[in-house]
Parts: C-alpha cells; structure tokens; sequence
C-alpha cells in the first residue's frame, strides 16, 4: 500500500533508476514521481506515460508496477534513437492509485489534473489516523518540486485485471470506455451490550444491519441486465470489535459499478432502499460517511486508433474492451487524450499474489507502449486527437 516502507524502497529504486537513466526527477507535492526528459526543447508540447507502485495488501508484482517499468524502458530507447521529435516525454509514477491505505483511490492524479485539492488530498487518513502526509514525508517522499507540464497526451500500459483477453485468445487490447463507480462508506450506530444476557429482541446490532446490505447488494445484480452491474464490499470495521460485545458502530466499504448511468442509479436507488430497510429492522440508524461518484466515459478515439495500427503492426491486433476497474488515466481524460492498453492477466486474477502474464505477453505489451509513444512522439500531439474509434 501506499507510503508504507516497502513501497518507500519501491520509490527510491525508481527516484535512482530514473536519476542514472539521465531523467530529470522531480517529486511533487503529493508525492507523484516525475521523471523527464526534454528531448524536443522548451516550446515543444509534452507526452506523459506511466502508471503506480503502490499495490494491495498481499497483492501482486505487475498491477500497475508494470506499466512504470515499461514506461522507464520505452523512454530510455526513444530518447537515444529519435534524432527530431516533435515531444517531450516524461515517465510519471502516481501517488495512492490503489485506495488500499487511503482513500479515494487514484489520488494523485487526481490532484494532478485539478479534480481535488491537494491540501485536502494530503489531509486524508488511514484507519490508523495517519495523513497521506505524514505517511509520505516519513519515507522522504513529501516533494516540493513543480509537477511535470501539462501533457498533450497520456498512456498507460497495464495488465487486464481480468479474464476477458486470455478467454478471447488474444494478447493486447485497448480500453475503449471506463465504467462509472459509486463507492459507499456506509455506517451503522448501534448500542453496545453483552452478547450474553442482553435479550435478543432488545439488542441493536449494527453488525446485522451490516450482514444484511452486504447480502442484497449481491442480489441487486441479479436485478440489473445482465452482465451491466457488478458490486461488492471489501472491507468492513466493526467497533468495539469484541466477541462478547454487540457490535455497535460498523462501517462497510461498498461498490456498485457500471457503464451505463441509468443501472448506475437505479442501483444506488436500491441501496438505499435496503439499507435502510435493514437498519430499521435491525433497530440501528444509519449514514453515508462517503459517497463518491466517478461517472463513465470513454478513452481519446484518436488513441484506440493508434492503439490497434500499432498492436496490428505487431501482428496481434488490439481487441476493445471496457475497464471496470479504475486507473489513473481515468482522471487524466479529463486534461488531455488519454488510453489505457493491456495485456492478458493469467486466468483473470488480480490484486492478489498469483497475479501473473506470460513473459512473452509482457514484452508484446512493452512493443506496443514503445510504438505507440513513437509515433506520438515523430507525428506530434494532433495524432492522439484524429481518427475513430478502433475495432
């Protein structure tokens, strides 16, 4: 997770790799790593590519490491064989993608395009109190520098996440649209009591409440079309979290995720709907201690194009797909044309430590990451802006 020590050697490995490969580093104030490289001089526009270091807890080595690596690569190569680009490059390693330790996810680009504050970014803590502050100025990564310019385009590679490429047989894709997300923390109060003698008909469990929204929130798929809804919760925070306590105050983290705004929220409609119905039965009241949209949308047309003439070229052209999960260039679609491409993710698994890609996936991905920021770079920024959606 983000800013703990292991991912502080994680950043100063990259600080170093990026230093001795002759970037320019620069650590923002939300501890966002830049490394640049002015290849096409101080009036040229700016192609930005990377992706995080930051992982799960007991996650894997390639979520979003791989696209940081790779960026690293590519660039090196472009930097010494192209003898005029039309762009600059520079190679970015975002801050607390994940959302595992603070929340929301996708913090530092997010704040890098504008869509939060930084101080309030900064100001966000960990169930252990602590501020993504003070968590990234004890591993020496609270920056002070100016971030890298505004780029005219972003890539990101990554693995899929997800079984969908692997089943098709197929080796690259190209993320056509990003579904939206509504992500709840939803809190139960209570009253403490002994689990003992307490009666059961006067006990007010948040705990059950709890127990019956998580189950509902599966059923609500059920009721969506099929295939346009996932949900889920992944953590929950149970206080005094005894086990001869009635659990008063619990707080559960939950998703709805879809690419189309009506599911989106008919879904939201019907959580509130059993949620207060299970808090009413269960006898506890009930709140919204976050509610955080993300709408749907779709990557830069120009960049899908690009995406599949190159994979085309490498003779494994890229199949559309959706990303329901988010990534950083999610929030960067909103500051200039932006892609996420992939390669296949062994049997679907993500965000856990069997999370794995052929070698010879990994480097195909590499192939189109480099070609891609090729062109960009030879044929300048309108590149990323012309042409259809890719097949």
């Amino acid at each position: 997770p983000e800013a703990t020590a292991a991912n502080g050697e994680a950043r100063d490995a990259l600080v170093a790799w990026l230093r001795e490969s002759g970037f320019e580093v620069r650590i923002d104030a939300i501890g966002n790593i830049f490394g640049l490289a002015g290849i096409a001089g101080p009036e040229a526009p700016w192609l930005l590519t990377g992706s995080h270091v930051d992982s799960q807890p007991n996650g894997g080595r390639l979520d979003g490491t791989y696209g940081v690596i790779a960026s690293v690569i590519a660039a090196r190569e472009l930097r010494q064989r192209l003898a005029a680009p039309a762009m600059n490059l520079a190679v970015v390693a975002w801050t607390n993608e994940e959302g595992a330790r603070f929340q929301p996810s996708v913090l530092g680009s997010q704040a890098y395009v504008g869509a939060i504050d930084t101080d309030w970014a900064l100001a966000r803590e960990d169930r252990d109190g602590i501020t993504v502050r003070a968590a990234l100025e004890a591993i020496g990564h609270l920056g002070t520098d100016q971030p890298a310019p505004r780029p005219a385009a972003y890539v990101e590679l990554h693995i899929e996440c997800g079984p969908l490429l692997e089943r098709a047989g197929r080796r690259l894709a190209a993320f056509d649209r990003w579904w939206g997300c509504r992500k709840l923390e939803i809190r139960f109060e209570g009253v403490p009591a002994h689990t003992g003698p307490t009666p059961m008909a006067e006990r007010k469990d948040a705990l059950l409440a709890a127990a019956g929204v998580i189950t509902e929130l599966r059923q609500l798929v059920d009721m969506a079309p099929p295939g346009e809804l996932h949900t889920s919760v992944g953590r929950i925070e149970a206080l005094p979290n005894s086990p001869n306590v009635v659990p008063s105050t619990v707080t559960i983290f939950a998703e709805l995720r879809s690419a189309d705004p009506a599911v989106l929220e008919t879904a939201f409609a019907r959580t509130e709907a059993l949620i207060e119905a299970e808090a009413t039965r269960a006898g506890v009241g009930w709140s919204f201690a976050r509610d955080e949209l993300r709408r749907p949308g779709r990557f830069a047309p120009g960049l899908q194009r690009l995406a599949n003439e190159v994979a085309t070229g490498l003779g494994e052209p890229a199949m559309r797909l959706d990303t329901i999960a988010a990534h950083d260039a999610v929030p960067m679609a909103r500051l200039c044309p932006s892609i996420v491409v992939a390669t296949p993710s062994i049997g679907g698994i993500c965000h856990s430590p069997l999370e794995d890609t052929r070698p010879e996936d990994l480097a195909l991905g590499l192939d189109l990451l480099t070609g891609m920021l090729e062109r960009l770079l030879v044929e300048g920024p309108d590149l990323a802006k012309a042409g259809e959606t890719a097949s």
